[in-house]
C-alpha cells in the first residue's frame, strides 16, 4: 500500500479494514529500516495510528502539524510522498530522522528538542491568524515533553490569545526513560469530561444570545462555570488555563481518533486531546522494553536493544564507571539527568545511589539551577546533560552556578560531531558557548583514564567545572594521560610514544598537532601518516580554559608549524584564540586552525561529518602539508 502513496490524500478513503493493514505495513516498514539504519523505534511505532488519524482527518500542509521533539514523525514522513528515499532514513543525504524543512511542505519546523511544539504551534497560528490565512494548526507533543518547562509557558500563553489551537498530547507514560514528577502521575488520572463539554457549550450558547449585559455576563458566567466545574467535575489543569479538555482516548483506535480530531476542528476555542498510546505498539520486543528500543543502532532492533558482546570501551561508559568509583568514596556526590539516564550513563550510578540520583524530566534549566541548590547546600553535583541539550541551560550555568562559583561538574557528553540525528543534536556549540564564562573550568579528556584522572580532580576543586566528552569509542591509552593535573596544561605526546619505531630525525619539519580530547584519534591517525616526511608531536588540550598561556608559547616556538585541531565550532573556538596567541608571540611559526565551519552540520556517521567539516585524519594531514614544507629547517 505504502507505494502508492503519494499524499495524505490518498488514505482519505480507505475502508477500516484497508486502514489496518496500512498501520500493520508501516510498523513493518518502520521495523525494517531501523534495523538496518538504526533510529527510533518505539515512539515510531506507538505512534501510527494516531498519525493516519490526523493526517485523514486535517489536510496537511495547509492544516499545519507540528511535532515536538519530531523523532516520532516516521508514519508522518510515509503518509507524505516519501516512502520511495524511507530506506535512505538518518544516511548522509538521506531522509532524516526529525523534521526538516527542506525535506517536504509538510515538515513545518526543524526540530529535534522537546518542549517546543506548543510554542512554536501557537506563533504559527497567530501569524496565519494576523495574516488571515486558513487552516488549522495541531501540535503534537508527548508527556515526556510536557514535563519541560517551555511546554508551559506556551500553554499558558495558549489559553490566553488562541482561539482554536489543538494540542494533542501523546501519554504513553514515557520520554526515554519511564517519566518522573508529578505531571506524570497527574495526566494518568484525567478522564474523559464529554458532561462537562456539553455543559459548557449549552450555557455559552445562551449567553451569546442574549443582546444585553453580554460582557459583564460573560465574566459572571466564567466564574460561575469554574465553580460548578471544581464542584462537579475532575480538576483539570488544561481547563485553568483555558483550554477545553477531551480524553482520555485510546490512541489506537483510528475511528474513535478521527471522531474525537472532527469535533475539536469545530471548537471556537483551544482544545487539549489527551491520546493514550503503547510505545513499541505492535513489535513484541519493544513493548516489552521500550527504554532499550527507544533509539536503537543498526541491526539492534532484533537483538534485544543492545549490542552483543561489545568489545570497546565508550566515553559514556568510562564516565559512567568513574562516576560510580567515585560516589562510593564520596557520599556527598549527587547524580542529576535530564530524562537522559541511560543516554548519559547514570543507569548504573541510580542502581547503586538512587536516594543520590534524580531524574528532573526534560527539563535541563531546571536540572542545572537545581544542582546550583545542591551545591549550597553542601553536596558535590554531577549533572550529565547531552552538549546539544546544555544550549538550553547557558543561562543557569552562568547565572546560578559560575556567579556564585558553586562547585557543579557539568558532564557534556556527546560533544564534537554527533552521528546519525543531524543538524540539532550535532555537540560543536559548546565550547564557544561556555569559554567566555567567567569562575567557569573547561576540560576535555582524551582517553578513559584522562576522563577518570579529570573527573577525579573536578570533584575536588571546589569550583564549577564543564567535562566535554564525544560519542566515540575511546582510544588506546598512552601513558601521558595518566600524568598528573596541572591547571592550565595539556599533555604532550612526542612521537617516541606513540610511534617509538619512527626514530628521531632533526633534519626534519618539526610540527606540533595540538588538539582537543573529542579529537585525539583522527588527530593521531594523521600524525603517525606524517611521520615518514614530518616530525610530529601531539598536544592534548586538556584544558580549553584557562590556559596556561606562558606554558604554551614556550612549547609552540620550538616548533616550525603548530596545527590546531578541535570538534567546536572555528568560531569563538579554542583553536583560533590559540593561533592568534602564536601569531602574536611567535611570528616564525606557521599556524593554522581547524574546527567545525560558519553552518549547521547534516546528518551522516562520525567519519562522514568530519571530513564534510574537513577534519578527518586526511584533511589534517593535507592541511600539514600545506602549511609545514614554507618553514622546513
Amino acid at each position: 500500500m505504502l507505494e502508492n502513496i503519494h499524499s495524505p490524500a490518498d488514505i482519505k478513503t480507505f475502508s477500516p479494514r484497508q486502514l489496518a493493514s496500512l498501520a500493520k505495513e508501516i510498523r513493518g516498514e518502520i521495523v525494517s529500516v531501523v534495523e538496518k539504519n538504526g533510529g527510533h523505534l518505539a515512539s515510531n511505532l506507538g505512534v501510527v495510528e494516531l498519525t493516519i488519524a490526523l493526517h485523514r482527518v486535517f489536510e496537511s500542509p495547509e492544516d499545519a502539524i507540528v511535532w515536538d521533539v519530531s523523532h516520532q514523525s516516521y508514519t508522518h514522513k510515509l503518509l507524505t510522498g516519501r516512502y520511495a528515499k524511507f530506506h535512505t532514513l538518518r544516511k548522509k543525504n538521506g531522509i532524516a530522522g526529525f523534521t526538516k524543512r527542506k525535506e517536504s511542505p509538510h515538515d513545518f519546523f526543524d526540530c529535534g528538542h522537546a518542549s517546543t511544539s506548543i510554542s512554536s504551534a501557537l506563533g504559527l497560528w497567530t501569524g496565519r491568524s494576523l495574516s488571515h490565512t486558513a487552516g488549522k494548526v495541531v501540535a503534537v507533543i508527548g508527556d515526556g515533553a510536557l514535563t519541560g518547562g517551555m511546554a508551559f509557558e506556551a500553554l499558558s500563553h495558549a489559553g490566553q490569545i488562541a482561539k482554536n489551537l489543538i494540542v494533542v498530547v501523546n501519554d504513553n507514560r514515557m520520554s526515554i526513560n519511564p517519566n518522573t514528577g508529578s505531571f506524570s502521575r497527574y495526566l494518568s488520572r484525567l478522564t474523559m469530561t464529554a458532561h462537562y463539554q456539553t455543559f459548557r457549550s449549552l450555557v455559552d450558547q445562551t449567553i451569546q444570545r442574549l443582546p444585553v449585559f453580554n460582557r459583564h455576563l460573560e465574566k459572571v458566567m466564567f466564574r460561575l462555570k469554574r465553580g460548578l466545574k471544581g464542584l462537579l467535575f475532575t480538576n483539570n489543569l488544561f481547563s485553568d488555563l483555558g483550554f477545553e479538555y477531551v480524553g482520555a482516548l485510546n490512541g489506537h483506535n483510528i475511528e474513535e481518533l478521527e471522531k474525537v480530531f472532527r469535533r475539536v476542528q469545530k471548537l471556537p476555542r483551544p482544545v487539549v486531546v489527551h491520546v493514550v498510546t503503547t510505545k513499541g505498539m505492535g513489535y513484541a520486543p519493544a513493548e516489552r522494553d521500550p527504554v532499550a528500543f527507544h533509539g536503537v543502532g543498526p541491526a539492534i532492533a532484533s537483538a534485544g536493544g543492545e549490542k552483543a558482546d561489545r568489545q570497546t570501551l565508550s566515553f559514556t561508559d568510562a564516565f559512567s564507571r568513574a562516576l560510580v568509583r567515585l560516589a562510593s568514596e564520596d557520599t556527598r556526590i549527587v547524580a542529576i539527568t535530564a530524562a537522559m539516564a541511560k543516554g548519559t550513563g547514570l543507569t548504573a550510578f541510580a542502581e547503586r545511589f538512587p536516594s543520590r540520583f534524580f531524574d528532573v524530566g526534560i527539563a535541563e534549566e531546571h536540572a542545572l539551577a537545581f544542582a546550583a541548590g545542591l551545591a549550597a547546600g553542601g553536596m558535590l553535583p554531577i549533572a550529565a546533560v547531552y552538549s546539544t541539550f546544555m544550549q538550553r541551560a547557558v543561562d543557569q550555568v552562568i547565572h546560578d552556578v559560575a556567579l556564585a562559583s558553586f562547585p557543579v561538574v557539568i558532564a557534556m557528553d556527546r560533544a564534537g560531531a554527533v552521528p546519525d540525528d543531524g543538524e540539532t543534536h550535532q555537540g560543536i556549540f559548546d565550547i564557544a558557548l561556555l569559554s567566555p564564562v567567567p569562575n567557569l573550568i573547561f576540560v576535555a579528556p582524551a582517553s578513559a583514564s584522562e576522563l577518570d584522572l579529570l573527573l577525579s580532580w573536578a570533584v575536588k576543586r571546589n569550583a564549577p567545572v564543564a567535562l566535554r566528552y564525544p560519542k566515540n569509542a575511546c582510544p588506546a591509552e598512552h601513558p601521558s594521560f595518566l600524568l598528573p593535573v596541572e591547571e592550565g596544561r595539556g599533555v604532550l605526546l612526542t612521537q617516541a610514544e606513540f610511534a617509538p619505531e619512527s626514530g628521531a630525525d632533526n633534519r626534519r619539519t618539526r610540527v606540533l598537532v595540538v588538539c582537543t580530547g573529542g579529537m585525539f584519534s583522527e588527530t593521531l591517525d594523521a600524525a603517525q601518516k606524517l611521520l615518514a616526511d614530518f616530525s610530529v608531536d601531539i598536544y592534548n588540550l586538556r584544558f580549553i580554559k584557562p590556559v596556561d598561556e606562558t606554558y604554551f608559547l614556550e612549547l609552540a616556538k620550538r616548533y616550525t608549524a603548530v596545527l590546531f585541531v578541535e570538534d567546536g565550532v572555528k568560531t569563538g573556538g579554542i583553536g583560533r584564540f590559540l593561533e592568534r596567541l602564536v601569531q602574536k608571540y611567535c611570528p616564525h611559526v606557521a599556524t593554522q586552525a581547524l574546527g567545525f565551519p560558519d553552518r549547521f552540520i547534516a546528518q551522516g556517521k562520525r567519519d562522514e561529518i568530519l571530513a564534510d567539516a574537513d577534519l578527518s585524519p586526511k584533511h589534517i594531514e593535507a592541511t600539514v602539508r600545506r602549511i609545514a614544507p614554507l618553514h622546513t629547517v
